[in-house]
């Protein structure tokens, strides 16, 4: 008999943003292998101000209960307010249907959320394990929010650090997070490394580079296009690719696609018209079951990590370029988890930020030599196979779920 298992994440599907995306597949993923599989979400979708899902209702064999949410969310005061609101009632929902021996898999929005679920499943005997997409309050001191530092910050982290303590295992989504949760003083084998994925069954290799969307979005066919697609947020830097692009105006035949949105996208855009520069291309998000054509568009793609990032955030997007057979190019830090996955793979290059010589060069290098970014594409895909899959990640949490529960049969 197999324990519940009980996640809990502000967004879950229909949602499709990147961490509601990721809950779904697994979650699915378990209740197809008999697992009895819970989700607790808020009625909300994200990045819409107002409408709320159904309070309760079973998708592919996952219960979904949501908690109240404001029905509008318009502004800070809104999101705030829907922030709160969940970590209120989400930790009462599960102090109600939780038992002994259930399984309380938190995730990281909002952040913090491990601490009332170690009370809950203090309280109702559970085991709890959190799934860490970011580090907080860590990452707000990154970002400069003043209010982190201090003694709210200090009090934040001593309570954060707590219910990991008390956690039956954690699971960090790379091997430099999975680094700095040691350091809180976590035993090495409570800690699981399970990168996150793509949906890499359905985003598959393309021969061509989708001339039909390359068309629409006044892209020249033999064009190198590097591209980006997904939300550009503040762990992201910009310069770098900017002063390389501002290096390669003159090279017609090089294009910079961006795909997708967020702040940071909005200030590039910004920057890349006050410059006057024409080799950018801004499109929106694409649909989910448009990935493969949209990611083939780009000969390689970029991706971007602060130095200040690294351990507490893992570009997870970097598995969808490589579903797609694509080279990576990655502005990070040069021993970042980025780097240490691509490099010794062959998958890409990686830059450090600020080198924006070095990352013209780069770009240069793979626009003047074709079969050498097709190879690295190749790569690229190849090292997704070999243990970065979806299948991969799933076998990672049926293996961690059935120790979990062969520990608490244990005692």
């Amino acid at each position: 008999m197999f324990a519940p298992i009980i996640f809990l994440n502000r967004f879950y599907a229909p949602d499709h943003s990147a961490t509601a995306q990721m809950l779904t597949d697994l979650a699915v993923d378990l209740a197809a292998q008999g697992r009895d599989v819970t989700v607790i979400a808020s009625r909300a979708l994200y990045g819409q101000d107002r409408g709320v899902l159904p309070p309760r209702e079973t998708i592919a064999g996952v219960k979904i209960y949501r908690v109240t949410t404001p029905r509008n969310r318009r502004g800070m005061t809104g999101r705030i307010a829907a922030y709160f609101l969940y970590l209120l009632l989400a930790p009462i929902t599960a102090a109600r249907i939780a038992r002994r021996g259930s399984v309380l898999v938190v995730k990281t929005d909002p952040p913090l959320l491990s601490v009332p679920l170690a009370i809950v499943a203090r309280l109702r005997g559970a085991v709890l394990i959190p799934w860490l997409q970011d580090l907080y309050p860590e990452v707000a001191v990154a970002y400069g929010i003043g209010i982190a530092h201090g003694p709210v910050g200090r009090l934040l982290t001593g309570l954060r650090d707590r219910s990991l303590r008390q956690a039956a295992r954690i699971v960090a989504i790379g091997q430099l997070m999975a680094d700095r949760v040691a350091r809180i003083g976590i035993a090495r084998d409570h800690i699981a490394v399970i990168p996150n994925w793509s949906n890499d069954s359905d985003i598959v290799p393309l021969v061509g580079h989708s001339p039909e969307l390359r068309t629409a979005w006044a892209i020249p066919r033999d064009a190198f296009v590097l591209a980006y697609s997904g939300n550009l947020g503040r762990a992201h830097e910009y310069d770098t690719l900017l002063g390389a692009a501002t290096a390669l105006r003159a090279r017609a035949d090089i294009v910079f696609l961006f795909v997708g949105g967020g702040h940071m996208s909005e200030q590039l855009a910004a920057r890349v018209a006050a410059l006057g520069l024409t080799n950018f291309r801004f499109v929106p998000y694409q649909p989910r079951e448009k990935l493969s054509e949209s990611l083939a568009t780009g000969d390689a793609h970029w991706i971007s990590l602060r130095p200040a990032f690294e351990g507490l955030i893992v570009p997870s997007k970097v598995f969808g370029v490589c579903a797609a057979g694509r080279a990576v190019i990655a502005v990070c830090a040069p021993d970042g988890e980025l780097a240490r996955l691509i490099v010794p793979a062959g998958a890409g290059v990686a830059v450090a930020p600020g080198d924006s010589a070095a990352l013209a060069d780069a770009i240069v290098a793979l626009a003047d030599d074709r079969t050498r970014t097709a190879a690295m594409g190749r790569a690229a895909r190849t090292l997704l196979d070999s243990g970065y899959t979806r299948a991969h990640a799933l076998a990672r949490w049926l293996h961690l779920l059935d120790a979990v529960s062969g520990d608490t049969a244990a005692r």
